[in-house]
């Protein structure tokens, strides 16, 4: 038994405007198979798509509060020309700069139209062959810790392991990778981006939810009622949810 991650999960008051935003930020389309706007790559809806995480922008009532996120994406780019070029196509787009203390940084801090903070980075290596979405970063106290539950929950593969982060990338190598990075900054409020699994074809999802919760999740009532999907919390209350296969 194996998860996936699939897609990266955004609350928005008009998730239409921040799906039309993420689309054109990253190069892809914007797709409305039901009450969300998915974002994934051009070329026709593909889900689940085999290499990128794609976004799936939830409506939700409330805006969102002040305190910034524990989940955030970073934004891949080639040179320092694509860098300057991206940030300004970005602000055009609507987003503005955001400080969440990073002081003086190579990369630049911008925040999505409804004040999702993520980053545009500076070139890296590591970085080449991602796509647009370089990684999904998540702050957490300890990173070893959950290196080791994400490793359990995940068929990824867990590249790097200190006291400050731990990376983890699909086991073929292709798309994003998952970062957990020490941060001082505990949990205020509900988690307005988290990921979403997806279990295999032929998995049970009962028995993968089951298998999380022996690992240290724990069930989470976010208010969803009878939903043909899981909510989970991981052992430091990130959320996520655990998907029906389809």
């Amino acid at each position: 038994m194996a998860l996936r991650p699939v897609m990266v999960n955004i609350k928005a008051l008009d998730h239409s405007a921040v799906g039309r935003f993420w689309a054109e930020a990253l190069g892809w389309s914007a797709y409305s198979p039901g009450v969300t706007t998915y974002v994934g790559p051009g070329g026709g809806l593909v889900w689940p798509d085999p290499v990128a995480l794609g976004i799936d922008v939830v409506p939700v009532p409330e805006p969102g509060t002040t305190t910034k996120n524990r989940v955030h994406l970073d934004l891949a780019t080639t040179s320092a020309a694509h860098q300057s070029e991206l940030v300004e196509r970005l602000k055009a787009l609507g987003a503005t700069p955001a400080d969440v203390g990073q002081g003086t940084v190579p990369w630049t801090v911008l925040a999505d139209p409804e004040g999702n903070e993520f980053c545009v980075l500076e070139p890296r290596e590591i970085y080449r062959d991602t796509g647009p979405i370089a990684a999904v970063v998540v702050d957490c106290a300890d990173p070893r810790a959950m290196g080791r539950f994400w490793d359990e929950a995940l068929d990824w593969t867990l590249h790097e392991v200190t006291d400050d982060r731990a990376v983890l990338r699909s086991a073929k190598e292709v798309g994003p990778y998952l970062e957990f990075l020490r941060t001082p900054d505990a949990k205020t409020a509900p988690d307005r981006v988290h990921l979403d699994l997806l279990p295999y074809p032929g998995d049970d999802k009962a028995a993968e939810a089951a298998r999380l919760r022996a690992l240290g999740a724990t069930d989470l009532d976010l208010g969803q009622g009878d939903v043909p999907w899981t909510c989970l919390a991981d052992p430091e209350g990130h959320e996520f949810c655990v998907l029906a296969p389809s």
